[in-house]
């Protein structure tokens, strides 16, 4: 029987829209337009006003702040998921952050600090909604996160966000092999550089953007809607035995190595 790739009746939070150029936002609209009921955040009061109308628009039933440094936050998000639904079928995390001085500088030279709060926030708050998650996703599910080649393989201006997507694509791999039992997958996208807000703190930029589509097979730079294709199917029936992945969207740069 040919797997279902609809996402009907099934429902999942999307931590990390920003705007409309957000990742998470092509990911979001994919989910809705398969027919998925959906839980979205924002960052603050002052990304509200960017978010909200996109929540919408997806007509997404839980809508809520969530700074994952705040004490509290993550964990009211999901008490409210509960409440609303008593369950969870996905969850996709589609946040990153460094200090600009640690992303823009050596990794030999970054702060400890810097380090640290790029772990917590990038890699660990990962680990936490997977905790949070596990007892709504009592029939199994889905957990997503977003890497970036720069993982495997040194990108000039990368800085410490290197050594942390690693990290993360290491924790996907355990939290996989610990959750698999229970029936949740979990797995990482990796898409090619996209033009958004995240990314534009990123030193030489334009010209990375450049590069990347003159040396990818297709000779071509991704859409936050391809990126969000992938998510959908990973979200559905249709990826039931996928697992512990990291799975590229990037027009085929990374085979170049």
């Amino acid at each position: 029987m040919k797997p279902s790739l609809t996402l009907q009746g099934k429902k999942g939070l999307v931590v990390g829209i920003a705007n409309d150029r957000s990742i998470a936002w092509g990911a979001a609209r994919a989910f809705h337009a398969a027919g998925a009921e959906l839980a979205v955040t924002w960052f603050n009061e002052k990304a509200r006003v960017h978010v909200e109308p996109l929540a919408r628009q997806v007509d997404a039933t839980v809508a809520m702040c969530l700074d994952v440094e705040q004490p509290g936050q993550l964990e009211a998000v999901f008490d409210a998921v509960g409440a609303r639904w008593g369950r969870l079928d996905f969850l996709l995390h589609s946040i990153a952050f460094a200090p600009k001085s640690d992303l823009h500088g050596r990794v030999i030279d970054s702060s400890r600090e810097g380090f640290l709060r790029a772990m917590d926030i990038s890699c660990h708050s990962f680990a936490r909604m997977a905790r949070l998650a596990r007892p709504l996703m009592t029939d199994g599910g889905s957990l997503m996160t977003m890497s970036y080649v720069g993982a495997e393989e040194v990108i000039p201006d990368y800085g410490v966000m290197g050594p942390v997507k690693a990290a993360l694509e290491a924790s996907v791999r355990y939290l996989a092999a610990e959750l698999g039992p229970e029936g949740i997958r979990v797995n990482a996208v990796s898409p090619g550089p996209l033009a958004t807000r995240a990314a534009s703190g990123i030193p030489r930029f334009e010209e990375l953007l450049a590069q990347s589509a003159r040396r990818a097979p297709l000779r071509r730079l991704v859409d936050i809607a391809e990126v969000g294709a992938l998510c959908a199917f990973l979200a559905s029936d249709g990826a039931s035995a996928m697992t512990g992945n990291t799975l590229y969207v990037d027009a085929g740069y990374h085979i170049l190595g």
